[in-house]
Order: C-alpha cells, then sequence, then structure tokens
C-alpha cells in the first residue's frame, strides 16, 4: 500500500504553492480582515483560471476530470497560504454533494457553472450550538418548499445556492436552495476568523430535492470533506512550524540565535512531530477518500482529530516562540490562530470527530 503522492501530483503542489505565493494570499488575508470584503474576489478568479475549482468535476460537466490526490495536495497549500476565497464551501461541499447525489439534470445544470466559478456554493447543516444529529434537525422540506433556520454558514452570504440538510417526512436528507430566490434572509455573522465570511439562514422558500439522499449520506459527504479541511489544516500547521523555526533562527538574544536555546528547540521539534503525525493520517485519508474505501469513515475521522490538533498546537506555540511580537497585529501569528480554530468548528468541533473516530473503530472491531 502506497501512500506517497506521484511525482505529477508532486508537481502540482510545487505549482499551487508558487502560484499563491506570487498572488500573495496571505497579504490578501489580512486585507479581508482589516476590511469590508467577504473574501478577495481577484484571488478567486485566479484560483478558478488555475482550474483548481474543477479539479474533481469530469470532463463531461467542463471539468479537469482529476482525481482526490489533485484536490487534496491543492487544498494542502490553500491551508498554507490562508487563502481568503470560498473554495472549501464550494468544492469540498457543494460541488462534492451534486456530484455525489444529484441527478443528471441537476449535475448539468450546476458542475459546470461550478467548474468555472459562474456559481458559488455552500453548505448549510447546523441549526444550534450543539452538534446536528439526526433528531434535532427541526428544517423541513416537503417535497417543494424548505422552511426552518441555519446558523454559521462558512461563505454563506457570498453563495449563490447552499446544499441544505432537512427533515422530508421522518428522515433527514439533502436539498438544493437558490439564496437568491424570494424567501431566503441571510445575515452576515462576525466570527473569530473575518478573513472567512459566515452567515445564518431564515428559509421560506421554494427548493428542490438530491433524490435518495438521507442521514447516512450527510455522513458520507462530511467524511468526504473531512479529510480535504485536514490537508488544509496540515498545510496551516506547517506553515505555522516554519514561521517559527525561520523567526528563531534570525531572533538574536545574549549574542546568539534563539533558535539555539533548549527551550526553543524543544517547541520547534514538538511542532514537526505534530505535523508529520498529521501528515501520515491525512495521507491515510487521502488513500480512503480516492479509492472510496471501507475505511474512509474511519480514515476521514483519524486524519480530521490529528490535523486540529497539530494546527492547535503549531498555531499557538508559534505565537509562543515570536515572544511578545507574536501578540502583535503586524505579526502574522494571529491570522493562523484565527483560521485554525475556524476550521476546527468547520463541519464539526474536534470532539465530535473524536466521537466519530470511537464509534466507527467500535464498528470496525465488530465486524
Amino acid at each position: 500500500m502506497n501512500f506517497e503522492f506521484s511525482s505529477d501530483q508532486m508537481l502540482l503542489k510545487d505549482q499551487a504553492r508558487k502560484f499563491l505565493e506570487g498572488e500573495e494570499s496571505l497579504k490578501k488575508a489580512r486585507d479581508v480582515l482589516e476590511g469590508e470584503a467577504s473574501f478577495d474576489e481577484n484571488l478567486w478568479k485566479s484560483i478558478i483560471e488555475m482550474g483548481f475549482t474543477a479539479t474533481t468535476i469530469p470532463e463531461e460537466y467542463d471539468g479537469l476530470g482529476l482525481g482526490y490526490l489533485e484536490l487534496c495536495v491543492i487544498a494542502e497549500e490553500l491551508g498554507r497560504s490562508l487563502a481568503p476565497t470560498p473554495f472549501s464551501s464550494s468544492v469540498y461541499l457543494a460541488t462534492e454533494a451534486i456530484l455525489r447525489f444529484g441527478s443528471d439534470d441537476q449535475k448539468r445544470a450546476y458542475l459546470p457553472k461550478l467548474a468555472t466559478g459562474e456559481i458559488i456554493g455552500c453548505f448549510a447543516h447546523s441549526e444550534s450550538n450543539t452538534s446536528p444529529t439526526e433528531e434535532n434537525i427541526s428544517c423541513s422540506f416537503d417535497g417543494s418548499k424548505l422552511t426552518g433556520q441555519k446558523i454559521v454558514v462558512s461563505d454563506g452570504d457570498v453563495a449563490d445556492f447552499a446544499i441544505v440538510s432537512a427533515k422530508n417526512g421522518g428522515s433527514v436528507g439533502l436539498c438544493i436552495v437558490d439564496l437568491k430566490s424570494e424567501g431566503v434572509e441571510i445575515n452576515t455573522e462576525t466570527t473569530l476568523d473575518p478573513s472567512r465570511s459566515h452567515a445564518s439562514f431564515n428559509l421560506n422558500s421554494s427548493a428542490e430535492a438530491l433524490e435518495g439522499t438521507s442521514w447516512e449520506s450527510i455522513q458520507e459527504l462530511l467524511d468526504r470533506a473531512a479529510v480535504l479541511f485536514a490537508f488544509e489544516q496540515l498545510g496551516g500547521a506547517e506553515a505555522c512550524m516554519d514561521m517559527a523555526r525561520e523567526y528563531a533562527m534570525g531572533r538574536f538574544a545574549f549574542g546568539r540565535p534563539i533558535a539555539s536555546f533548549q527551550a526553543i528547540k524543544h517547541k520547534i521539534a514538538d511542532m514537526y512531530i505534530a505535523v508529520e503525525l498529521a501528515r501520515s493520517n491525512c495521507y491515510y485519508g487521502a488513500w480512503a477518500l480516492s479509492t472510496d474505501a471501507p475505511e474512509l469513515s474511519t480514515a476521514a475521522a483519524t486524519s480530521r482529530v490529528s490535523a486540529s490538533q497539530a494546527y492547535n498546537e503549531c498555531s499557538k506555540e508559534n505565537i509562543q516562540a515570536h515572544g511578545g511580537m507574536g501578540f502583535t497585529w503586524e505579526f502574522d501569528c494571529h491570522l493562523y490562530y484565527r483560521r485554525c480554530r475556524q476550521l476546527a468548528a468547520n463541519i464539526g468541533s474536534q470532539a465530535v470527530w473524536k466521537d466519530k473516530l470511537i464509534s466507527s473503530l467500535e464498528r470496525a472491531n465488530q465486524i
């Protein structure tokens, strides 16, 4: 079993990194955080022109027809650069939902526009501060009308449509709602990371079903997205480690670099261990995602938990390694800490994914 990326995939990763560095993605993240824009439109257009949004969409729908391994390496570089765009919502969740569960007509209607960036999608699942369950979903869909409320929807204020979880009869499934239609009220929400916008929805509008979807379909969608979010977290964690190491080697105290002090060495060594552990688990998740392996649920939870822990540790220790300067607005440390907290809460907290990991391991041991 080979978990390594191919030379072509590593070349794509290198090209994505150079592209995002050339676009000054990190600077644009700060500009969005400090400004009024919800995302950087110029960077988003450049990402679309690179074909990143079309990565896994089949060629018959104007996509590139590549695989999920290619999307994983792109996700890692987007996480490293803190790209302030709706990429994860539109690609990992909305596009994937239509790819997996959409009818032929729905695929023809949405996928070409998603590939070219003509439309942006998002995923609306949470209704309260507690984790969504099959029992506490109250948003309802009767086959044509969608009513209810959704909160903390990533990129909900910039998306054109949303994939929404709702009860239809006695079960929970997915439907598509046009966010520009009558009966949709969108309210922007303030979060710890303003470089990624969020919104809440009050829904009393028409919608169309993704036929045959169920609570299990939602969990499958979340598992697949979790691997990609984990790669974003891995990229951010590694960027924090590199930033801490670079600062420590260039900052002098008592006549020598602070990187020579044992306390700083230990911090960076711990960061390195966390990153490499997360990387191995993310590679496991990438393999399961790209092969539709039966172990996907376990692999997704493993990669998500490990990457969340690594990003949390590295983003905090990066601030500590910078000393008093790390707490200042002028340094970029807080940008990564903000994104760390935002990603850790997206599609379920670390506690939720730990529970999923335990449950998946228990199921595997019962077989």
